[in-house]
């Protein structure tokens, strides 16, 4: 079924009050709440260890918290016997110590004693070089877009295209400052994989629009916009909405470790898709484009080289 003739564009004032004020709520919460930093860039020790049956988290986070852990992150690994503990920076006190001291306080607490499997220690120097790398990794992809979609069609499509992302990744990350939630590499590859996510859903319905420039040249270019979003709606949806299923089963059942790396996708893929049809061809409208600015230069001396 074609869903068509809906006016989004003539809604855009609406969509630029709510972006806006989601975007002003983000970027507040980002500077005064800041993000809780997991230990890939804060630093830190990681201890796992692994039991016989399976490991109630919470008998594990109570004794960790009267033992003087309360900040540690306790999750499973890979299976219900198999517990992280991720702890942050300890000084005057080396990862060994560490460790046994960890592994004492939870044995004093559960019925099965846990055996250490591993301990990994993170400084807080390469924590620092991390952050720093994740970011300009953003910042590259940012600037990689900017320049394909100025290519493939024109550099108003392209500050369309990258309005839409830079709002999609503010508010993705505001989220997280606002919840309180771990951001760590794994959040950061999501909200990578949101930004490719994200571009890809605006190319398809910057194709469109290129394409009715093309074909409808009598009507305005609001109509024409409208025109490619709602030609282009039901496969935007459908790609959603099974990519949100998929999402949504990792949120559920993947386990805490990826858990938040679900999370990610799951709020980067619906403003992405509100973005591609609220945001990016809004801004497109917005700059004025028109059908001079699509059409293909005319080379010279071509219809000198026809000429019988």
């Amino acid at each position: 079924m074609l869903i068509k003739d809906i006016d989004f564009l003539g809604k855009r004032k609406l969509a630029y009050i709510a972006s806006g004020l989601l975007v002003l709520i983000s970027i507040i919460s980002l500077a005064t709440q800041g993000l809780q930093m997991g230990i890939d860039f804060t630093g830190g020790t990681l201890v796992e260890v692994g039991y016989k049956e399976s490991a109630d988290l919470s008998v594990i986070r109570n004794a960790l918290g009267e033992g003087g852990f309360s900040d540690a992150l306790v999750q499973h690994f890979g299976s219900t016997k198999d517990v992280l503990i991720r702890l942050k920076p300890q000084e005057s006190i080396s990862s060994s110590e560490l460790s046994n001291k960890v592994l004492e306080v939870i044995n004093k607490k559960t019925s099965e004693r846990a055996e250490l499997r591993r301990v990994e220690f993170v400084g807080p120097q390469v924590g620092d070089e991390l952050a720093e790398d994740g970011g300009l990794a953003l910042l590259y992809a940012m600037f990689g877009i900017l320049i394909y979609v100025a290519w493939r069609f024109e550099y108003k499509f392209s500050v369309g295209s990258v309005v839409a992302l830079i709002h999609d990744v503010i508010i993705t990350m505001g989220f997280f400052s606002l919840l309180g939630l771990e951001f760590d590499l794994t959040v950061l590859a999501a909200v990578l994989a949101v930004v490719g996510y994200s571009i890809n859903d605006t190319i398809v319905v910057f194709d469109r629009i290129r394409d009715n420039f093309k074909m409808l040249r009598k009507e305005e270019s609001i109509t024409i916009i409208n025109t490619s979003i709602n030609e282009t709606l039901n496969r935007t949806l459908m790609t959603s909405f099974t990519t949100i299923i998929v999402v949504v089963a990792l949120a559920v059942l993947g386990g805490q470790t990826i858990h938040n790396f679900a999370l990610t996708l799951l709020v980067g893929i619906t403003v992405g898709t509100y973005s591609s049809i609220f945001i990016a061809s809004a801004i497109v409208l917005s700059m004025g484009v028109t059908q001079e600015d699509l059409m293909e230069p005319v080379k010279e001396g071509v219809d000198i080289d026809n000429m019988p």
